[in-house]
């Protein structure tokens, strides 16, 4: 018997035993997030003010765009718990983020001056947003591998690194309301290696702790 036949063998014989996956990514986001949250107001606070720029076409991309992510790398999660299933329309929905931000990016250019393109690309404080990124996204990375033991992934370091996507767009997302840099240059470039970092770490836990 394959390796990958054994998986599914197992997966499906634990599923009359196990919460299902996606249950038990709910329960265990649910302090997961709470706990992130707290964490955000506890060291980080709201932009002030941050209400009354709702009307800001930047900010309310900004985001939007991590919304999108957390909402979109979730499903990713689960496909690829379940041995066999297809994550191709998941990671084709994920294309959406990068390409939104390109576009983002491309109006930004056309329409500000040269002069100020680096100013906007670098923002006032990128080594914040690199550092609590990653903070804000460690307990739910946490609590969303703790979920994925209730599968069988085929790949665990994928699987964790799909965790880490995830989990880093939750941390995107409470840190786009304190950050004060709105540029889509800025997000593309800071946000995505503040993401990346929650990705190898998703992908290293993955390894270890989600492999049969």
């Amino acid at each position: 018997m394959k390796t990958s036949d054994l998986i599914r063998a197992l997966a499906a014989d634990n599923d009359a035993h196990a919460m299902s996956p996606g249950r038990a990514l709910v329960l265990a986001l649910i302090p997961g997030v709470a706990i992130a949250l707290g964490l955000h107001f506890a060291i980080l606070g709201l932009r002030s003010h941050l209400f009354a720029l709702l009307g800001d076409p930047r900010i309310m991309f900004k985001l939007g765009v991590t919304l999108l992510l957390a909402a979109l790398s979730g499903p990713m999660v689960l496909r690829l718990v379940k041995p066999g299933a297809s994550t191709r329309f998941a990671a084709s929905s994920l294309s959406a983020v990068p390409a939104l931000l390109a576009a983002a990016c491309l109006a930004e250019l056309l329409h500000m001056p040269s002069s100020l393109w680096g100013h906007r690309l670098i923002g006032s404080n990128p080594m914040a947003c690199l550092v609590s990124i990653p903070l804000l996204a460690t307990i739910p990375l946490a609590a969303t591998l703790l979920a994925l033991r209730q599968g069988a992934p085929e790949h665990p370091g994928l699987a964790g690194a799909a965790a880490g996507l995830f989990a880093g767009a939750i941390g995107a997302t409470f840190y786009a309301t304190h950050c004060p840099d709105d540029s889509p240059l800025f997000v593309a470039v800071w946000y995505s290696l503040a993401i990346g970092i929650s990705i190898l770490a998703g992908a290293q836990a993955g390894r270890k702790l989600l492999r049969w």
